[in-house]
């Protein structure tokens, strides 16, 4: 995983998105639906229709990166669509990409004491 700063907005595309659309076409998208803009650093996260794929959109100031990543099993847990646009911490898109329910994360083990 790449490093994001704390200060990176993640953003994410409710609804689903047409998995065929490129770099270009999604940063049209961003541009258009989002009404922000592309090249200001922050990540844009859109989801296909059978929710096993993702694509993230960023610019890291010197160029467009799109990152794809698809589950062999499970789907990525999403907003519904009339939430409209969503904004994420860094912490929980990652979760999000382990398949982790990033809403309400929980802890499997804590120790009640130490030693």
């Amino acid at each position: 995983m790449i490093p994001i700063a704390s200060s990176v907005r993640v953003w994410i595309a409710t609804g689903h998105t047409d998995m065929r659309r490129g770099m270009n076409s999604l940063t049209l998208l961003v541009q258009e639906a989002f009404k922000r803009d592309p090249h200001g650093g922050d990540l844009y996260v859109f989801r296909g229709k059978n929710g096993k794929l993702i694509k993230i959109l960023w610019h890291d100031g010197l160029g467009m990166s799109l990152y794809a990543k698809r589950l062999e099993c499970g789907r990525f847990l999403w907003p519904s669509s009339a939430d409209g646009v969503v904004t994420i911490t860094p912490a929980q898109l990652g979760y999000l990409l382990e398949g982790i329910d990033w809403r309400m994360p929980q802890h499997t083990w804590r120790p009640q004491a130490a030693g």
